[in-house]
């Protein structure tokens, strides 16, 4: 039996920055996961995909996320994603130094 789909964003690195960057349903990329277009389809998951993939002169690495719905956005259901949203951890600037979660 098939897994049922479950909703996605699609999520890479900005190819000069190396920030994580997501899509957005208005086609831009955004470094806030409360942005990011919240995929619901597989067909246009990876039709999305497809167009993220191709934009090879802004992003890198770009592939989808599972994402639940959440008050304020797109949360992370996985650990690698929630790390990531956060930024870097090897210094206390940017992200790290704004995000209201706790550093280890």
């Amino acid at each position: 039996m098939a897994r049922a789909f479950t909703p996605k964003v699609i999520t890479a690195n900005d190819l000069i920055a190396g920030d994580v960057i997501y899509q957005t349903a208005d086609d831009r990329w955004s470094r806030d996961l409360a942005e990011a277009e919240l995929i619901t389809d597989e067909a246009h998951a990876q039709l999305r995909l497809l167009d993220a993939v191709r934009q090879a002169s802004k992003v890198v690495g770009a592939y989808l996320a599972d994402v639940r719905p959440g008050p304020n956005g797109p949360e992370p259901v996985h650990f690698r994603e929630d790390f990531r949203r956060t930024g870097p951890s090897n210094y206390a600037h940017g992200k790290q130094e704004t995000s209201p979660q706790p550093r280890a």
